[in-house]
């Protein structure tokens, strides 16, 4: 994956690809979790709940084998559709010029 961003990444960006990538795996759990790597909607099917189907499918087994969930999210309103699935901020990864994201962690849900 670091390939692929440096490959992405203009030459004089690179250093703070490098350094939001420090401090995203600073922000990692260290013990068992499943990480959300990525997920999306086509813009033209987003607000149709398909968002909220593939995170409710992956969660669902998170709690099955009662593990938390970890992921990164990359603008406002995915942060917003996290935290309304119980994820909690871990705090704001910024760099340079790259956007936002926020380690975010949802604990396991109980008695499933």
């Amino acid at each position: 994956m670091v390939e692929l961003l440096h490959a992405a990444a203009e030459s004089e960006r690179r250093a703070d690809v490098d350094a939001a990538l420090e401090e995203m795996d600073g922000h990692h759990p260290t013990s068992a979790h499943y990480y959300l790597t990525l997920a999306g909607v086509d813009p033209l099917m987003q607000g149709r709940g398909i968002g909220s189907a593939l995170l409710r499918a992956g969660l669902d087994r998170c709690d099955e084998q009662q593990l938390p969930a970890y992921l990164e999210a990359t603008s406002p309103g995915s942060r917003d559709l996290y935290s309304r699935h119980g994820f909690r901020d871990l705090g704001v990864i910024q760099n340079g010029v790259m956007p936002p994201m926020w380690p975010m962690l949802r604990e396991p849900a109980r008695g499933t």
